[in-house]
Parts: C-alpha cells; structure tokens; sequence
C-alpha cells in the first residue's frame, strides 16, 4: 500500500496523497495532541475516504503540521468536476468525530 501513496516532508510538514501534486479542492482542518504524523495521515485518511466513497473523481489529500505542542491536520483532496455542496461539513464531522479522534491519536502514538 505505501507504494501507492506519496509522501512529501517539508520541515515539520508532512503531506500525504494519491497524486502529486497534492491539491485541496475542499478541505476542512482540526487541531489534535502531537503523535507519529505518519500514522496520523493514514488514519485520517481512511476515514476520510469512508465518508467520501462515493463522490466520483475523489482523491484525498491529508497534510499534518507539527506544532510545539499540538499537530494541526488538513484533510480533504481533489474532486474531479465540482464538489457537492456540504462537501467540506462532511469532512470537517468526520475530523470532529471524538471516537475517531481518540482512535487516532491512540493509533498514531507519541511523536517522533
């Protein structure tokens, strides 16, 4: 699966997509402890692509910022054609969600 996934890192920012360049046609953004960035994007992104299966032309972008003592996530993606309206709401509820966000953090695990 990591192969299908691109990767970029600059400085405390890492930036998680299916295509490069990554792109953010709808997005919504939350603020969560600090954990493995890593882990974190593909939590979120999973979830994330639960909700947004079935917009057609969906590609999901999932950016994570380090910050000294929190990470502020980005999610959202690309949308071939245009978005629904309520697009940008669904993923800002599945970043609000506290059963996801507990999951998260505890799945990511401490930063390093």
């Amino acid at each position: 699966m990591a192969d299908r996934w691109h990767i970029l890192r600059e400085g405390g920012v890492l930036t998680l997509s299916r295509h490069l360049p990554p792109r953010f046609d709808v997005m919504a953004e939350t603020v969560l402890p600090r954990a493995n960035a890593r882990r974190l994007a593909h939590q979120v992104r999973q979830d994330m692509w639960r909700a947004l299966r079935n917009l057609r032309g969906f590609s999901p972008v999932v950016r994570v910022s380090d910050g000294p003592d929190h990470m502020t996530v980005t999610a959202g993606g690309r949308v071939t054609g245009n978005a629904p309206a309520g697009t940008g709401a669904l993923i800002a509820a599945v970043l609000e969600a506290p059963a996801n966000r507990a999951r998260w953090v505890r799945h990511a695990g401490e930063a390093y």
